[in-house]
């Protein structure tokens, strides 16, 4: 049994906070949510109680910006992470929490440190190609494996959609279809692999009315931030995000 005492219940609410306002406003904020959950929940057990208000916040996300979706992103994006998926699962249910925060912690940083030489290359020339379709399947893959083992999917797809030079609203409404397909596919998963049961989904359902509270906190910053101070956001919080699984 898990015994939450006032200040762990404390640390949730504001992970729980932080989930609902990644969804609505910046995604690479995900990952914070991940090292709240884990620092006071077991690590394992941890990615199935925050995959449940995932869900949820995922669910406002899609109504809030049903109109905004790139589905040719999407559709680009389905293979790579339907196999990324079956390999993520396979190394979760044999890997130990040390080596899944390090493995996910240093491919973000290695996805970040490759983004932002891209972004220089880019400032220095006219041309801005967008990315292939094998980046695509690339990311894709390493997007539904981070976020099969550790739920930290969200900046791997954020550095890509960055790449994509979305708009923020049409940026936030591809990711929300994205995460939504994909945390549902994760449930079976999460279930058979024993990370999601009766106690875990009782601590969820109790944190879900604050997940509804920061995505409607979310959804009024998103109509208010400019696209340069949203993309930065987005790759500083990838880092931290990043080098927290590391620590």
């Amino acid at each position: 049994m898990i015994e939450l005492d006032v200040l762990a219940w404390a640390v949730l609410a504001c992970g729980a906070l932080l989930a609902g306002f990644a969804k609505t406003a910046l995604p690479g904020a995900g990952t914070l949510c991940v090292a709240i959950f884990a620092a006071v929940l077991p690590a394992r057990e941890s990615t199935g109680a925050l995959l449940v208000l995932l869900i949820v916040g995922d669910l406002f996300a899609v109504w809030m910006y049903r109109h905004d979706v790139d589905w040719r992103t999407l559709r680009r994006l389905v293979p790579g992470v339907l196999a990324g998926m079956v390999v993520g699962a396979v190394f979760l249910g044999s890997s130990t929490d040390d080596v899944v925060r390090r493995v996910i912690g240093t491919i973000l940083l290695a996805l970040l440190g490759f983004a932002l030489w891209q972004r220089r290359a880019k400032a220095r020339s006219d041309a801005v190609a967008s990315p292939s379709r094998a980046a695509g399947y690339g990311y894709g893959t390493l997007g539904g494996f981070t976020t099969m083992v550790a739920n930290a999917g969200g900046p791997v797809m954020s550095l890509y959609l960055l790449s994509m030079r979305l708009p923020v609203k049409a940026f936030l409404g591809t990711t929300a279809y994205f995460f939504f397909a994909v945390n549902l596919a994760k449930l079976p998963f999460q279930i058979g692999l024993g990370l999601l049961d009766a106690q875990i989904f009782a601590i969820s359902a109790a944190l879900v009315p604050l997940v509804v509270v920061g995505a409607f906190a979310g959804r009024w910053l998103a109509t208010r931030i400019s696209q340069r101070f949203f993309e930065v956001a987005v790759l500083v919080l990838t880092g931290v995000g990043a080098a927290n699984l590391l620590i």
